[in-house]
């Protein structure tokens, strides 16, 4: 009886294995295939800043003033409102916000607010704002976002960046575009230089009998390995390599600052903001905050955000070539489950 009892309880277990991979492998592909259906193209939002402070303004006026004072400020508004030639049509600007990691993915939100700012800005009066914080990263990925910005003032539409904390290296290549830069004071500026590093563990699995090969067809399709042995005419070749980016990145920025003395900014230095007004890499010391809030009053604030698409945590872990073997090995998948219990 007991034997009977230990076998029926084995059997549970066993069914119950099976169910719950049944159910995850089912859950995996669901998700996958959700994911295909609800992906989109993303969707431009835009929202008026003009309402922003005026909202931040009224918090602060119900707070501290007297029932009778805002009942004075309400009907002063009233008044003015009534004054305003509601036909005046008032310049635009238009916010948008980069925030920089090291492979520039903010750029595929941006390409998009760009697009859509330069079917609706008129060149002779609106203006563009990109709030803009990066520390740097790959140099192609930068590039595009340079050229991105690069579209704005090819249109003639005046383009200021704002810095509040880092543009550096990159976030520097994109910023140095702008008509004008403006910086908060400890922002951290330029860094105008190219760096690579990447270790190597050659040694490591030699001591381990554990060869490594490469095999190129071009003697400098690759230079530096980390798995395999590298050599001094490797290095040196890609020394020189960096050293090509580096005098593009020195002209992209004299190209767009004729006035900065390249040779003494080009090093890789960077500098706060106060110190970089004076080297001339940015042109004014002042918050975004403070900028914008000194526009509001002359300007139509339009902040411009380009959502896209969210990745569920399972789409973030598989990848869409995982899914797909998944799929394509469900019936294998499942035959291994039922041979093995």
């Amino acid at each position: 009886m007991t034997e009977l009892f230990f076998n029926y309880i084995e059997f549970l277990m066993k069914a119950l294995t099976c169910l719950v991979a049944f159910v995850v492998v089912l859950t995996i592909i669901a998700g996958m295939r959700g994911g295909k259906g609800k992906a989109g193209e993303g969707k431009l939002r835009a929202r008026s800043l003009n309402k922003f402070y005026e909202a931040l303004s009224q918090a602060v006026n119900d707070l501290t003033m007297t029932k009778g004072e805002r009942k004075a400020a309400a009907k002063a508004q009233k008044k003015a409102d009534k004054q305003t030639d509601s036909s005046a049509v008032r310049p635009k600007l238009f916010v948008l916000d980069f925030k920089g990691d090291v492979q520039a993915s903010a750029v595929e939100s941006l390409r998009n607010e760009v697009t859509a700012l330069l079917a609706g800005a008129k060149a002779a009066q609106d203006e563009v704002v990109v709030r803009l914080e990066s520390p740097g990263g790959y140099v192609h990925s930068y590039g595009l976002a340079s050229s991105q910005l690069q579209r704005i003032t090819k249109a003639g539409i005046p383009l200021t960046v704002c810095v509040d904390e880092v543009a550096a290296s990159g976030g520097y290549m994109m910023a140095c575009i702008a008509d004008k830069i403006v910086a908060a004071p400890f922002a951290l500026m330029g860094s105008i230089g190219v760096v690579a590093e990447a270790p190597n563990v050659n040694r490591l699995l030699k001591r381990f009998d554990v060869d490594y090969e490469v095999y190129t067809a071009g003697e400098s399709k690759r230079t530096l390995t980390i798995f395999g042995e590298n050599t001094d005419e490797g290095r040196e070749k890609f020394k020189e390599q960096l050293g090509r980016v580096h005098e593009m990145f020195k002209k992209h920025v004299s190209d767009h600052r004729p006035q900065v003395d390249i040779k003494k900014i080009a090093t890789g230095e960077a500098w706060h903001a106060n110190e970089a007004l004076e080297l001339q890499l940015v042109d004014e010391l002042m918050t975004s905050d403070e900028y914008l809030a000194g526009k509001a009053q002359g300007y139509d604030l339009i902040q411009l955000d380009f959502a896209r698409p969210k990745k569920s945590a399972l789409r973030k872990l598989l990848s869409g070539s995982a899914a797909m073997a998944i799929e394509e090995n469900l019936p294998r998948i499942m035959a291994l489950f039922n041979k093995a219990h």
